[in-house]
């Protein structure tokens, strides 16, 4: 028997113990006869009536002084309590695994480190991509391949918005209402819809493709807030969706990594991913492209994937799990310099907008009193030094 114990009895960790149980017959199979049982479950509230009543606990310690414990899955989220008890059970030889997002990016490298130095592991395949197992994928099925490009969809509230945006017609205002009346989207969304939780995660499956390390704070990030009706007509005219795209690649004079939202045309596979759904998509030069596509947050889904950690610990019990999570940092370009081409919204004329940029193909709304055109590869830094020469520039975004 594998005894373990879940701290934070919220959507996740609730998910946590019902896969755990529900599921126990098969993961005991799985586990060639071994049973993984959970012995405590820690939180401030009182759940009455529920099955974790019997084992439910508001003390730490006991979760800490417990030997028999050798497996904590952390769903607390946010980073304080739980950078200080996932330090002290990683410093005590007890695996982690978390959901948390915000703590592995954070604070991911210095917990890896003290967890190999007490010979135990910490694990966080929930925290990007909820079920989808991006993570094992990067670290596990594609490590003899190098990786020049991890490009997604990470947030479901935000895909969510701008799919309500594109298919019922509804501005910024309404779909962020109507998200948080389906519970897709926070009271206070902010960490999602100015893009810091893609920001996050791109800056996580970042550090693992490339085997350096990249800080999230390093990480160039727009939100969706500034897209509105007339941006979403454009990109119909032109066959295009707009979605909140995290990526970092490899480029010929360096690297980047930024969150933004973008326009895609129907080639790219991330056009379809619509709703609450995620998708992430890894190119390698062995393998080429690599899609994943599932759910993208959810109390199951990233339940199951919480549950799969546990697992893939208890399969190792007294091994360190191999990752290739380097303390060496990859410098960044500055994302003025990264060249996109971008679509433009403009005020002036048609022979204004060639003047500034050249040949174009222009578009036109009807009811809009705006032109919409595609510009060849420039940098932000040259699309400024355009918009420094005229008052025209409505807006410009990347298309990806």
């Amino acid at each position: 028997m594998i005894k373990t114990a879940i701290m934070g009895y919220g959507t996740v960790g609730a998910g946590v113990y019902r896969v755990l149980t529900k599921n126990r017959e098969e993961i005991t199979r799985r586990m060639e006869g071994e049973e993984i049982v959970v012995g405590h479950v820690l939180d401030l509230r009182d759940f009455p009536g529920d099955p974790v009543e019997e084992i439910l606990t508001h003390d730490f310690q006991d979760i800490l002084n417990d030997q028999e414990v050798k497996i904590v899955v952390e769903t607390m989220g946010g980073l304080r309590p739980a950078y200080s008890f996932t330090k002290q059970l990683l410093e005590a030889g007890k695996s982690v695994c978390t959901s948390n997002k915000e703590l592995v990016a954070e604070y991911g490298l210095e917990l890896r480190e003290v967890a190999h130095a007490n010979g135990v592991n910490y694990l966080f395949e929930a925290s990007c991509g909820g079920g989808i197992p991006v993570i094992h994928v990067l670290d596990g099925a594609l490590t003899a391949d190098a990786i020049d490009e991890v490009s997604g969809i990470l947030n479901g509230t935000t895909n969510y918005i701008l799919t309500q945006m594109t298919k019922e017609g509804q501005e910024f205002g309404a779909a962020l209402k109507a998200a948080q009346e389906m519970g897709y989207a926070e009271l206070h969304p902010e960490a999602d819809i100015e893009g810091h939780d893609a920001q996050r995660k791109i800056a996580i499956l970042s550090t693992l493709a490339y085997g350096k390390f990249i800080s999230y704070k390093n990480v160039y990030t727009e939100g969706i807030s500034c897209v509105d009706g007339t941006d979403i007509a454009f990109a119909k005219a032109v066959g295009r969706k707009i979605k909140l795209i995290a990526r970092s690649r490899r480029i010929e004079n360096g690297a980047y990594a930024m969150v933004a939202p973008m326009m895609i045309g129907r080639e790219n596979l991330l056009y379809n991913v619509d709703g609450v759904l995620n998708a992430v998509q890894i190119h390698g030069n062995a393998v080429g492209d690599v899609t994943l596509f599932g759910s993208g947050a959810g109390s199951l889904p990233t339940a199951s994937a919480v549950a799969g950690d546990v697992i893939s610990i208890a399969r190792s019990m007294d091994r360190r799990i191999p990752s290739d999570w380097s303390g060496e940092t990859l410098p960044l370009l500055e994302s003025e310099a990264v060249p996109f081409a971008f679509f433009v919204r403009f005020s002036g004329s048609e022979d204004e907008a060639r003047a500034l940029f050249g040949d174009i193909s222009v578009v036109r709304v009807e009811g809009i009193n705006e032109i919409g055109f595609t510009t060849s590869l420039m940098t932000e830094k040259e699309l400024q030094e355009v918009r420094a020469k005229t008052e025209h520039i409505v807006k410009a975004m990347r298309l990806g």
